[in-house]
């Protein structure tokens, strides 16, 4: 993912001091969409719509690669519900159908670069870490 403007109101909000109290509606809100972004899916979709633009349906499966077009069909919905994509429909035969991320998609995308940032930024350690662990896995299941 490329890096994506800042979003002035989130910077602002992040050098405030955390709240005592959290709004039960926006933690569960969190919740959500943490739910839903996590989903390698919608993390991607939202990358290739970042980088290349308005794309038809099946050129967001091909840039997206190994996504069933029913997994692809369900994610841009909920996308769509979310007012991350905007679905448009052109009348013509065959129909075409193409998709963009919204002002919303793109501000959920600058906030979701920095976990491209720290991923990159973290890589060697998370590959020691993974390795690491591995190797325990071995050990114990070689009874040693």
């Amino acid at each position: 993912m490329h890096r994506a403007p800042a979003d002035p109101t989130i910077e602002s909000r992040l050098r405030e001091p955390i709240p005592q109290q959290t709004d039960p509606e926006i933690e569960a809100l969190v919740r959500d969409i943490i739910a839903k972004v996590a989903d390698k899916w919608t993390m991607l979709i939202l990358d290739v719509l970042h980088e290349r633009g308005t794309l038809r349906f099946t050129q967001v499966g091909r840039a997206v690669g190994r996504i069933s077009q029913k997994m692809l069909t369900q994610t841009l919905r909920q996308m769509e519900q979310d007012g991350l994509v905007m679905r448009t429909v052109h009348p013509v035969i065959p129909p075409r159908v193409d998709y963009a991320l919204t002002p919303l998609g793109e501000s959920l995308g600058a906030a979701f670069c920095g976990v491209w940032i720290w991923a990159e930024t973290h890589r060697d350690e998370i590959r020691r870490a993974r390795a690491a662990f591995a190797a325990r896995e071995q050990t114990a299941a070689a009874g040693v």
